[in-house]
């Protein structure tokens, strides 16, 4: 009977708690790479589920039917050296499950990292995210503006995030829209996202990065491309043009609000070039041509200098030919 009553108890309070539980975010997709993801986290939950469920019925019935209650005392298992098919089962399921759970891995890798679904002939909305103590930075270089800890976007459209830091290593997150991406202070990472709903999203940062981490924080608010068009107009009439210096005092390590200026610190201080491995990032045909021809100047310098450094070296032997 009290086992009973703590059983019960126990529920009581557990459904108490979970009450008050806000839904998880991750399972609340507001965009197509979201939803990838979060379809990828049923799927992983359905498999470890049926496997948990599997294993607990089996354990109960085995319990139940080989009791030492229901054997007399006489009793003694039967020796059984081994079961091809029993083997191959334990041994198999496992190799199975562990292949249709890295097929899906892969299959959703591919997809969060390319342009969303759908929007592969739209042009993307490109803004370089940049991070600092304890601030996010965000710059949009067509429109040439830029806003500190909180971020517009339009729904509909495919976002393109070029991310890299000030300070130590951080990590973009928008937990509705996408998976998180590191930004680093020596090369840009890409991150496609894309909006299909309009509203206001939490970022932050997930990467633990000194006293200042659990502020670090963003909000996102998706609209219709019409009212961010407005926006943008908006902020051109109204806002104050960002200035060097004004961003190196933004740089300071600290908390700030929301804030918005005309013009971006791109101009002044551009990007990292690293990209991902190390590739120029935004290179044109023109600069790999100049750089094509600086190397080969150089290697036609050293080709020259070889050959001197042969003729010198040859009169040298003749000269000493000649002294004996």
């Amino acid at each position: 009977m009290k086992i009973k009553w703590a059983i019960l108890a126990s529920l009581f309070t557990l459904l108490a708690v979970l009450t008050g539980c806000e839904p998880l975010l991750v399972l609340d997709p507001k965009g197509p790479q979201a939803q990838t993801q979060a379809n990828v986290i049923w799927i992983s939950i359905a498999i470890m589920a049926v496997i948990v469920i599997v294993v607990f019925a089996m354990l109960v019935y085995i319990l139940f039917k080989y009791r030492a209650s229901k054997q007399p005392d006489s009793y003694e298992p039967p020796y059984i050296k081994g079961n091809i098919i029993v083997e191959s089962l334990i041994v198999g399921i496992p190799v199975l499950i562990v292949i249709v759970l890295s097929i899906i891995s892969v299959q959703s890798n591919y997809k969060v990292e390319a342009t969303p679904e759908g929007y592969e002939n739209d042009e993307p909305l490109v803004v370089y995210a940049s991070s600092s103590d304890w601030k996010w930075h965000f710059s949009y270089p067509e429109q040439d503006i830029e806003t500190v800890n909180y971020l517009y976007v339009p729904t509909d459209r495919p976002l393109e995030f070029r991310l890299y830091s000030y300070g130590p290593i951080t990590s973009f997150w928008i937990p509705q829209l996408g998976g998180q991406k590191y930004a680093m202070s020596d090369m840009i990472t890409t991150l496609h996202l894309g909006a299909d709903v309009p509203g206001e999203y939490m970022g932050r940062n997930a990467n633990f990065s000194g006293e200042g981490f659990a502020e670090n924080t963003f909000s996102v608010e998706a609209m219709p491309q019409k009212e961010f068009d407005e926006w943008v107009d908006e902020v051109k009439q109204t806002a104050d043009p960002l200035t060097e210096d004004k961003f190196d005092e933004l740089l300071e390590p600290g908390h700030l609000g929301q804030l918005t200026f005309t013009g971006t610190h791109l101009e002044f201080m551009p990007p990292p070039e690293g990209h991902h491995g190390g590739h120029n990032h935004g290179s044109t045909s023109e600069d790999d041509h100049s750089e094509h021809e600086g190397d080969s100047s150089v290697e036609q310098d050293e080709h020259e200098q070889h050959n001197s450094d042969s003729g010198h070296a040859d009169e040298t032997n003749e000269h000493t030919e000649d002294h004996h």
